[in-house]
């Protein structure tokens, strides 16, 4: 697996085997059954997780209602971004999908080392700025395509979301009612 992740992390940033060695010796694979939470609403985020194997979902909570923003599958990078950076309790949730492999690399870490290499730092900040770009996508989503735009780029873009994720979360996540979405699918 490490081969898949080194790739990964390469493609953001260049670095030499010693700090790619750092790197992987600060952290290591944990599993995590399904329905587990690697982040709760209310807490401190103190990490960011890359996806192994299985998927995490990220979602908030609004009038007793679980609203997805992102699903993260494997080979992806996964944090709540406001939370740890600024230190403050979470407005998100972060929870398997299915059975899942997750790294974690921890802030607490990934700043130790970022005083020990700028490459590791350079790596920092690279897999932020791609995070923050994957976050606008999302968002533009909902400024520019209608639901059925939006469900169409879906199929387009992320064809794994329609066979791993429930209708309901898919709804969710695209902003529309299940019944919606249902009408959508049948008269694509």
């Amino acid at each position: 697996m490490t081969g898949i992740l080194e790739n990964r992390i390469k493609s953001m940033a260049n670095l030499s085997a010693e700090a790619f060695g750092l790197l992987m010796n600060s952290m290591q694979p944990k599993p995590i059954g399904k329905g587990q939470y690697l982040l709760k609403e209310g807490q401190v985020c103190k990490a960011i997780y890359y996806v192994e194997k299985g998927y995490l979902r990220t979602f908030y909570t609004k009038d007793g209602k679980e609203i997805n923003t992102r699903f993260s599958f494997e080979n992806d990078f996964v944090t709540e971004l406001k939370s740890l950076r600024s230190a403050i309790p979470s407005d998100y949730s972060i929870q398997t999908g299915e059975e899942t492999v997750v790294w974690e690399f921890t802030k607490e870490k990934l700043l130790d080392l970022y005083g020990q290499s700028v490459e590791i730092e350079s790596f920092g900040r690279n897999l932020l700025e791609q995070m923050l770009i994957d976050q606008e996508e999302h968002a533009n989503l909902f400024k520019i395509y209608s639901p059925t735009e939006r469900y169409q780029y879906v199929i387009r873009q992320f064809p794994h979301l329609l066979q791993r994720v429930s209708l309901s979360h898919l709804s969710s996540y695209l902003g529309i009612a299940r019944e919606t979405l249902s009408r959508i699918r049948k008269n694509p």
